[in-house]
């Protein structure tokens, strides 16, 4: 395994939300077209686009509101935790966690108040977002940009246009669908980081659709979901059954006690970048699923059948907490970009900038 420091540099003038936390303090996810890197960072309904300026930067930051092109049940007053981005068929896809936050204690609080705020959850419905995004390439800026409909770039004669899984206050068709699931029901309404259900990590390969489950983790085994849509009215889409009726399919992997943190297409295999389901340090590791695309029906893959590529460093000690590997990009056919939240000091670069670490599969 080789390691090499990629440079993430951003613009100050657009990089802080309203609690005044940077960008690059809340990395969740990335996902690499062209020259163009996209990321996404919690706290915020914004995505964050970066451009390849020479092999070890990415710079020229642009932040993109995602109302300009979805209809977010609470607009831009509300996170979306995008914790997943993929592409496909010339859109760029991104999905919320679908999962409920418990507040943390504020130090600053009485022992009473403090107590009384870790029973609280917090339930936004912009979290409940799977959408697509048409994203074509300006030849001459070398740009992918974002349309809320457009051509597509190789068939004049059809619509790209921007959609959404229908959504309400309460959740989406996913979650009614997943409400008596066997495996996942008793979980619905535990927020994610107790080992709730959590959704992190989108891979997109032709009409598949494939979602990865942070938590829960059951007995040492993770799960990602597959699922496929269908267009039912201009900015929204539905839930395609399969030909078993199924709204969405489960495939279980033993990632040892790991759950999924990101997915990533690579041929016909799934790389997974896997970590705890909860608030704490831990192992951190990218896997390859090898021929998952090959796969028709519900999988579980046993830990023999999955290789462990990559163990991924974190903080621990004084820096615990700390270095939270959260997005994977697939770089190349050969490497892979990988993203932190919470970085520390050492990975800062001046007020502006981070480093990501670019590692040989």
């Amino acid at each position: 395994m080789t390691k090499k420091d990629i440079k993430l540099i951003f613009d100050n003038n657009i990089s802080f939300n309203e609690d005044g936390k940077h960008v690059r303090d809340g990395l969740s996810a990335a996902f690499r077209t062209g020259d163009n890197l996209w990321l996404s960072c919690d706290e915020r309904s914004s995505l964050e686009r970066l451009k390849l300026t020479n092999e070890d930067n990415f710079a020229e930051h642009q932040s993109i509101d995602l109302n300009k092109y979805l209809k977010l049940p609470a607009g831009g007053d509300c996170e979306v935790d995008i914790e997943g981005l993929g592409h496909g068929n010339h859109y760029l896809w991104l999905v919320g966690s679908h999962s409920l936050a418990r507040k943390k204690p504020r130090k600053e609080d009485s022992p009473a108040k403090q107590i009384k705020r870790l029973a609280k959850l917090k339930d936004d419905p912009n979290r409940y977002l799977l959408a697509r995004i048409p994203l074509v390439l300006d030849e001459e800026t070398g740009n992918y940009e974002l349309q809320k409909s457009c051509p597509h770039p190789k068939h004049s004669d059809k619509i790209l246009t921007a959609a959404q899984l229908v959504m309400h206050q309460k959740g989406n068709q996913l979650m009614e669908a997943m409400a008596d699931d066997i495996h996942f029901k008793d979980f619905m309404k535990i927020p994610g980081k107790d080992n709730g259900f959590d959704i992190e990590g989108l891979a997109v390969s032709g009409d598949r659709i494939f979602l990865g489950i942070r938590g829960p983790v059951l007995r040492g085994w993770a799960s990602v979901l597959e699922i496929q849509v269908r267009d039912i009215e201009e900015g929204y889409f539905e839930l395609k059954p399969d030909e078993h009726n199924r709204l969405y399919k489960k495939h279980f992997l033993h990632l040892e006690g790991m759950g999924v943190r990101e997915l990533r297409v690579s041929g016909n295999d799934l790389l997974l970048l896997a970590g705890p389901t909860m608030d704490l340090d831990g192992t951190i590791a990218v896997y390859r699923w090898p021929n998952a695309l090959l796969q028709e029906d519900e999988a579980i893959v046993h830990r023999k059948d999955l290789e462990r590529l990559i163990d991924v460093p974190h903080g621990s000690g004084p820096t615990t907490g700390k270095d939270k590997a959260e997005g994977m990009a697939l770089y190349d056919e050969d490497h892979v970009l990988i993203v932190h939240d919470s970085p520390t000091d050492d990975r800062k670069i001046g007020d502006n900038g981070v480093m990501a670490d670019l590692y040989t599969l």
